[in-house]
């Protein structure tokens, strides 16, 4: 064996033995809860839904006061967190930091109060298309965070991190294995002050990691790498066969961590999961394949060829966000192992041992009244049904009718029927919002057409996301209709 070879596998075996992925850590997997939603379910009910499902472990994007009241008592280990926004004011004045810990960490951590363990200091602050906005502010405001933390009494057992974005790091095209994994170069020096801050405090590292973007992105990804049953075209790293995508992008971060000079950091999974709509490869099928061999692979203590045991890990995400930013892509709003309404997609053991287990839903969930809008079939001038059909999918969410998702089987007709109806489900069918210069009326007859499911929206919802108008929204829609429409005869007689 030539010597630089068996030089790197001891480096590999010496990772193995002294470097679990989770040591103390509680058992099962976590998951996260956003809402960017226009109809939130309680958040008592969702705690339930946690409870009920054997959830110990939740991270948040915020600490939201009726979230953080809702845990109470659940003793479900929470991370909570601060939003990019405040990363500025924060780094700038220690004191802001000392006002937030007051009221976000230290008015709820008391016996029988809220089990918070870390703090989130911003999400993804390097992602590459932020273009370094963050980067002069993000160790300072994660220093003055865990100072307060301090200050406040907590900071022996809660520590302030970062949730990474997985593009932090990278292998060279010339040499695309972990083992030549290292950070981007424009934010390596700030990557590792943060890491040496976390580590002098036994913070872990937190990434964010979607091997569905892999296939995603990529026409030629293997489609199997991106699962855990094996693959028929692995990835070669010396003496290392890498068989999935997690695997090998988690030993690229420790291979990048150990040429940073901290290759025992502890290191977090934060989120990771797969979408079940709007793109070809978003479904319920791949979903739950994904999710069930991501659960039986992390829990199962097998770890990754650099590092053995129980891997820390974080769903993404428990429930749909129609309000979601799509610019990453139409499958953005669809990530939740529920749906907007609390049913669960399909079976999941979160046990990982390799049972077909069916996830509980939220309890007593209030709709509004039975009814849909849609096309109404005896309009004569239907000119302006382009126009009001991108009207209604600007303000609502129809990424189900993006090619290869769930919707993209329906005619012009029924496309537009659907945009009709998210739209006056999303408005909570108030009066006038079905009718669209007389195009559209209301039907007591459900029109669920096979996979593309025609909602009835819960009597929850934010009236400031009503308001809101996703005007990236139209980009996913009007190329749908304008396809349908060349190819339609122009009097739309279907």
């Amino acid at each position: 064996m030539p010597p630089a070879r068996a030089i790197r596998n001891l480096v590999l075996f010496l990772l193995v033995v002294a470097t679990p992925w989770c040591g103390q850590c509680t058992d099962g997997v976590g998951v996260n809860w956003g809402r960017m939603a226009t109809h939130q379910l309680p958040p008592q009910m969702v705690v339930q839904m946690l409870k009920d499902n054997g959830f110990k472990k939740l991270k948040l994007f915020d600490a939201d006061a009726e979230i953080m009241n809702a845990l109470w008592g659940s003793g479900i280990e929470v991370i909570v967190g601060i939003p990019n926004y405040m990363l500025q004011s924060i780094s700038e004045d220690p004191l802001v930091a000392v006002d937030w810990v007051e009221q976000n960490v230290t008015r709820y951590i008391y016996d029988g109060g809220v089990k918070i363990r870390y703090v989130a200091v911003g999400n993804e602050p390097f992602l590459e298309t932020y273009n370094g906005t963050f980067l002069n502010v993000t160790l300072p405001a994660l220093r003055n965070v865990q100072r307060a933390l301090n200050r406040a009494g907590h900071g022996t057992h809660i520590k302030a991190t970062i949730p990474f974005n997985a593009d932090v790091y990278y292998s060279p095209s010339s040499n695309p294995v972990p083992s030549a994994g290292d950070f981007r170069p424009e934010i390596r020096d700030a990557t590792i002050q943060i890491i040496d801050f976390l580590s002098r405090h036994r913070a872990p590292f937190v990434v964010n990691i979607y091997p569905f973007l892999s296939l995603y992105s990529n026409a030629y990804f293997p489609v199997d790498f991106a699962f855990f049953e094996g693959t028929a075209e692995p990835m070669n790293d010396g003496d290392v066969n890498y068989t999935n995508v997690f695997d090998a992008n988690l030993d690229t971060l420790l291979w990048a961590l150990r040429k940073a000079g901290y290759p025992d950091i502890r290191v977090l999974v934060g989120e990771v999961g797969w979408p079940t709509d709007a793109d070809k490869n978003a479904n319920i099928q791949n979903a739950k394949r994904f999710n069930q061999g991501l659960v039986r692979h992390v829990l199962g203590g097998q770890g990754t060829p650099v590092r053995s045991g129980r891997i820390e890990t974080y769903l993404f995400s428990l429930i749909d966000e129609d309000q979601k930013s799509i610019a990453p892509g139409p499958f953005e709003r669809h990530w939740g192992l529920f749906e907007f309404d609390g049913r669960p997609k399909y079976e999941l053991d979160l046990s990982g041992r390799g049972e077909d287990r069916v996830l509980k839903g939220a309890e007593g969930v209030a709709y509004l009244p039975r009814r849909w809008c849609v096309v109404n079939s005896a309009a004569i001038d239907q000119s302006n049904l382009p126009n009001s059909i991108d009207y209604a999918c600007s303000n609502s969410d129809c990424t189900a009718l993006g090619y290869g998702a769930s919707c993209n089987h329906l005619s012009v007709l029924g496309n537009a029927s659907y945009a009709f109806n998210m739209y006056y489900q999303t408005r909570n069918q108030r009066p006038g919002d079905c009718d669209f210069s007389d195009l559209a009326t209301v039907t007591y007859q459900d029109p669920t057409d096979g996979t593309c499911l025609f909602p009835v929206m819960t009597a929850y919802s934010s009236s400031t996301a009503l308001l809101r108008r996703e005007g990236e929204n139209v980009l996913v829609v009007v190329v749908v209709i304008v396809v349908l429409f060349l190819s339609m005869d122009t009097s739309l007689g279907i």
